[in-house]
């Protein structure tokens, strides 16, 4: 998992060092097969263009918003309108782990002023992503507490759906958060459910990871149920990962229907291809050929979906594998083979 980085300063660097995508190399081309291929590009970007069929909020600022500028002031128009599949769609903002509250009030803002939702991802349980790529978190039980705190208090009367804690759960499921830290991240992540419920327009989806994790879904319900979802609005599933929508709503059914029918929200950021075929312990970091899934909305048709959701930032890395950067860090090359990857509409 990966909180949201300040990324502009990556972007610049890629200006001005003249660095080209890897899978660009005739971006310029506007000739035969290119021109053709570029036609098709914008055809179906500006076929995802205009307002979100959904309530949420698109950040203009957002690293793939930032890129689609630089990429047309360099002249790769075609790249450029590729990545507006990404840059016009809503995606989830993930609070920085020192201090949450100037990310949230950015989101919360520009939500407001669009009178929509912003979309967030509270990811800084202490033991985080138990030493692999995003590993972290806040330092202590009581400065988990305060962060939330701080994350609670910068939302104020805004509306927002929180995220909270992708893999926290899971990770106690597959043993891999050790034993002894099992009662406290049940604790803190019933208080934060409180905690966030207090403010008046925020609804609230524990995480619960993806079917190709953990494979039965009833493994989850008493981890769950510790953690408090009966108070939450309900679960979220596939953050960050790749399975594809009819494997994740049936998932979601079926754990629904253990923890007394709370509803759910699916992450469809990069699914559209669904997962690489494979071992998981090598598919879910950067998998070559992935493509953009389902665009978010909250007009699921599914009385138990509530939305579908960009919760991972499509174009941020999963980590330095497969030549990516470090854990959510922008990486255009591998954004740009989302979006020519993307499902179709």
């Amino acid at each position: 998992m990966h909180r949201l980085l300040r990324t502009f300063t990556a972007l610049a660097a890629f200006a001005a060092l003249g660095l080209p995508a890897g899978c660009s190399s005739d971006s310029a081309s506007g000739t035969g097969a290119g021109a053709k291929e570029e036609a098709t590009v914008r055809g179906a970007a500006t076929a995802s263009a205009g307002p979100p069929e959904s309530t949420f909020w698109v950040d203009p600022e957002s690293p793939a918003a930032r890129q689609v500028e630089q990429w047309e002031q360099q002249g790769r128009a075609r790249d450029a309108d590729a990545l507006r599949r990404i840059s016009e769609q809503p995606m989830a903002v993930w609070p920085a782990g020192d201090d949450p509250a100037p990310d949230i009030a950015q989101a919360t803002r520009g939500a407001a002023k669009e009178n929509r939702t912003a979309v967030l991802v509270a990811y800084n349980i202490p033991h985080r992503d138990c030493g692999q790529h995003s590993a972290g978190g806040a330092g202590s039980a009581d400065q988990y507490r305060t962060w939330v705190d701080t994350f609670a208090d910068a939302i104020g009367g805004a509306s927002a759906l929180v995220v909270l804690e992708p893999d926290a759960i899971p990770h106690i499921v597959d043993g891999c958060t050790p034993a002894e830290y099992h009662a406290d991240r049940y604790q803190l992540l019933s208080e934060a459910i409180q905690r966030l419920k207090r403010q008046p327009k925020v609804k609230v989806y524990l995480d619960a990871g993806n079917p190709g994790w953990i494979s039965e879904p009833g493994k989850l319900t008493e981890p769950l149920q510790k953690a408090g979802v009966a108070q939450a609005d309900g679960f979220s599933l596939n953050v960050s990962n790749f399975q594809d929508d009819g494997t994740i709503k049936s998932y979601g059914r079926t754990l629904s229907a253990t923890v007394g029918g709370k509803h759910f929200v699916m992450d469809t950021s990069r699914n559209g291809r669904g997962p690489l075929a494979g071992d998981r312990q090598d598919a879910w970091c950067n998998p070559p050929g992935r493509g953009l899934g389902t665009p978010p909305t909250d007009r699921t048709g599914d009385p138990l979906v509530d939305a579908v959701l960009w919760i991972k930032r499509p174009g941020d890395s999963d980590g330095p594998c497969r030549g990516g950067p470090a854990a959510g860090q922008w990486w255009p090359d591998y954004a740009l083979g989302l979006a020519r990857n993307a499902k179709a509409a």
